[in-house]
């Protein structure tokens, strides 16, 4: 396999991809989330034990999570520490994301979750890059109170 090239250009149209996903999940905007991933792309979604297999699966385990009111809620989203290497028409992007949480009204302040990531993406013939992969791991839990380990 050939040495990655990485021109900084590539790499921010790869990055684009992962901070536009993230925008839109944010924004409750399940459209613009698809139009980031391949509709085969597999998932280790940080939720769910099994790989899961295209756009069918994932809709899937989307109907299946808590709805809003359910558990701690969510404030806010930071990607960051992103590597890229591109190979061709693949990339391979490594980063970490942190999910802060809003105070609970019992327990007090809760502490974010980190989630180190591993995406694939390919740019596909009409130039776009979109994710054909993407493993979540959970590093540290959120949304429990600070002092509980």
């Amino acid at each position: 396999m050939p040495a990655p090239a990485r021109t900084p250009e590539t790499a921010a149209a790869v990055w684009q991809v992962i901070t536009t996903m993230y925008e839109a999940y944010s924004a409750g905007d399940r459209a613009r989330i698809d139009a980031c991933l391949d509709q085969e792309a597999t998932v280790w979604d940080s939720g769910t034990a099994e790989l899961l297999f295209g756009k069918p699966d994932l809709d899937r385990v989307r109907e299946e999570r808590p709805t809003a009111g359910k558990g701690p809620t969510e404030t806010g989203l930071e990607t960051y520490g992103q590597v890229v290497d591109v190979f061709g028409d693949i990339a391979v992007l490594r980063f970490w994301l942190r999910v802060e949480f809003a105070p609970d009204a019992s327990a007090g302040e809760l502490r974010p979750e980190l989630v180190r990531n591993t995406a694939v993406l390919r740019r596909g013939g009409d130039a776009r890059w979109r994710i054909v992969h993407l493993h979540e791991d959970v590093r540290q839990p959120g949304g429990i109170p600070v002092g509980d380990h």
